[in-house]
C-alpha cells in the first residue's frame, strides 16, 4: 500500500461520496478490496469487467454522478485516465514507475470536457480535495 493512502481516505471520505471502481474477476477483486482494510472509507464499490468509457458511463448512469464534479483518481491512463476524461469526468493522474507497460498510453485530455490534474503521491490529494 502506497504511503498516506489510509490517512487520506479517511480525509477524503469525511468530505466526499467515494467510489471504489476496479476491473477484473469480481471474486479476486473483492477479496483484495477486504484483505486491504480499506472498504469502510467507500460508500461503494464497483467491480467491472473493463474500464472503459462504457463501463465509466455505467457507473455514472447507475449512481447519477453529476459528470463536471465527479473526479476518478488512478495511475493508468489506459483504463482510469482516458476513459473517464472521454466520458466528460475529470481525472487526476498519479504516475507510478510500476504500472503496467499495457496500461500506460498518452493521456488523452484535448478534445474532452474533463479536466485533469497530475500529482506526485496519493497524499497529495488532500491538497486539491
Amino acid at each position: 500500500m502506497f504511503e498516506g493512502v489510509p490517512q487520506t481516505l479517511d480525509y477524503l471520505a469525511g468530505r466526499h461520496h467515494l467510489i471504489l471502481l476496479t476491473k477484473g474477476n469480481v471474486t479476486e477483486q473483492s477479496g483484495k478490496v477486504e484483505r486491504s482494510g480499506l472498504k469502510a472509507y467507500f460508500a461503494a464499490i464497483e467491480i467491472l469487467h473493463e474500464k472503459d468509457a462504457a463501463g465509466y458511463q455505467s457507473v455514472v448512469t447507475k449512481y447519477g454522478l453529476a459528470k463536471g464534479q465527479t473526479w476518478m483518481i488512478g495511475n493508468s491512463p489506459v483504463s482510469d485516465i482516458n476513459p473517464a476524461l472521454q466520458v466528460g469526468l475529470n481525472a487526476v493522474l498519479i504516475p507510478y514507475d510500476l504500472t503496467w507497460a499495457l496500461e500506460n498510453d498518452e493521456v488523452r485530455a484535448h478534445g474532452t470536457s474533463g479536466r485533469l490534474l497530475v500529482i506526485e503521491r496519493f497524499a497529495d490529494l488532500r491538497r486539491h480535495f
